[in-house]
């Protein structure tokens, strides 16, 4: 009997049973895992991500990210059983791996430190074209207007007892980027970093169910019927590109410099996000770094931010209501970034000849390039001639980097 019971202790099935919450994360791992791998909802993020939330779950398995406090203390059981409260940054990275397991070790030197959402940055912008945004330049001003959603939520906030910190934190989720969203919740609220990060990636990969939602709400189908082809026929633009390509090169480096002179803040996200496009478009000189920026660095930064970040997402950091408070707010934040994209574009027809589809403010994500998809197939819908991609593209992209520079400015008016 005395080997039945020590067999017995060493599952996880006593825990689960003095603990059943345990089973509401499975659930919650499990439906993520559906959404990825079956509905392909951003599964190269979604998986990981779901992965990240089952494995952090099991008792007994050390694999769930312990989060600091606000003064970056973590109390847990070192290895000679005694609990004990240490300061995280006080700590040698082998006693992190040591003491606290590896999914700890991940987090705490890539994620904490602020390192991995730059370094994604500069990935995203080695696979980003801003070449439709170029072309198309005037339709970039509805990726300003869907940060609505950021400074709408960082208010209600305030309102209902956040600080301003934690306020900024939860709002800029409405950018529809992860790794915006981490960057400025570390310089920001550290301590809430796990539920804001799991609500950003969760609702950029449930993009194809929001904006539809948003759209039947606020968009009849007249609006969704514009044909921007056709509207460009009627009305031509006056202004052409006569060299595209040069204007790819300069557009980084005139990015970059003019951020950094007014927004230094932002610097970390765009200056790596531009540096990425710059050599992806400069051509053959640069194509080693393009490959390994877009590739093998792209693709291991996102294996463990998704892995570390769904290990934050254990039953004491999200059972409870202030998390629940965040994935809530976090919604209203992305609903109401895409309901201002579509407003501002409904504002600019009562003014204007020349008719803009509705489902190009919608665009004005940092959801790149999923939204422009999911736009370009609600318009197809109800139209199979009207391809609105490389328009919702101009939008989209812009997009990006206004979610960066508005992460900027939070960082500036509230990092003191």
């Amino acid at each position: 009997m005395n080997i039945f019971e020590r067999l017995y202790d060493m599952t996880a099935f006593s825990n689960i049973i003095a603990e059943p919450q345990f089973l509401i994360m499975y659930l919650i791992a499990f439906i993520l895992l559906y959404l990825g791998i079956k509905k392909q909802y951003e599964p190269l993020l979604l998986v990981p991500i779901a992965f990240g939330v089952l494995i952090a779950n099991f008792p007994g398995g050390g694999m769930g990210v312990i989060q600091a406090n606000q003064e970056g203390l973590v109390t847990f059981v070192n290895s000679h059983g005694i609990e004990v409260t240490k300061s995280i940054w006080e700590m040698p990275l082998h006693e992190i791996a040591h003491e606290l397991g590896l999914m700890n070790f991940i987090y705490y030197m890539l994620i904490k430190t602020g390192f991995l959402p730059p370094i994604i940055f500069m990935g995203v912008g080695a696979l980003t074209d801003f070449g439709p945004m170029l072309r198309n330049l005037r339709l970039s001003i509805f990726g300003a207007a869907a940060q609505l959603g950021i400074f709408a939520v960082l208010l209600c906030a305030i309102l209902i007892g956040f600080t301003p910190k934690e306020a900024a934190s939860l709002g800029i989720i409405g950018g529809a980027d992860g790794p915006t969203a981490i960057f400025t919740t570390i310089k920001l609220a550290p301590h809430l970093l796990g539920p804001i990060a799991i609500a950003a990636y969760s609702y950029m990969a449930l993009v194809p169910v929001i904006i539809p939602l948003v759209v039947k709400i606020f968009c009849t189908k007249k609006e969704l019927c514009i044909n921007m082809k056709e509207q460009e026929k009627k009305y031509p633009s006056k202004t052409q590109i006569k060299n595209l390509q040069t204007l790819k090169i300069i557009f980084p480096i005139a990015v970059t410099t003019v951020v950094a002179l007014f927004v230094p803040s932002a610097v970390p996200l765009i200056g790596m996000l531009m540096f990425g496009n710059l050599v992806k478009e400069i051509g053959a000189n640069t194509s080693r770094l393009f490959d390994a920026a877009s590739n093998s660095i792209m693709n291991a930064a996102t294996i463990f931010l998704g892995l570390s970040v769904g290990a934050t997402m254990t039953v004491e950091a999200f059972l409870n209501f202030q998390t629940i408070g965040i994935v809530i707010g976090g919604f209203l934040a992305f609903a109401l970034s895409i309901t201002g994209g579509i407003m501002s574009v409904k504002i600019f027809n009562l003014f204007s000849k020349k008719k803009i589809n509705p489902l190009i403010g919608a665009t004005g994500l940092s959801a790149v390039p999923m939204a422009s998809r999911v736009a370009n197939e609600i318009a197809t819908k109800y139209d199979p001639k009207n391809h609105v991609l490389q328009y919702c593209m101009a939008s989209n992209i812009s997009g990006v980097i206004g979610s960066a520079v508005a992460a900027g400015v939070l960082i500036s008016f509230l990092g003191q």
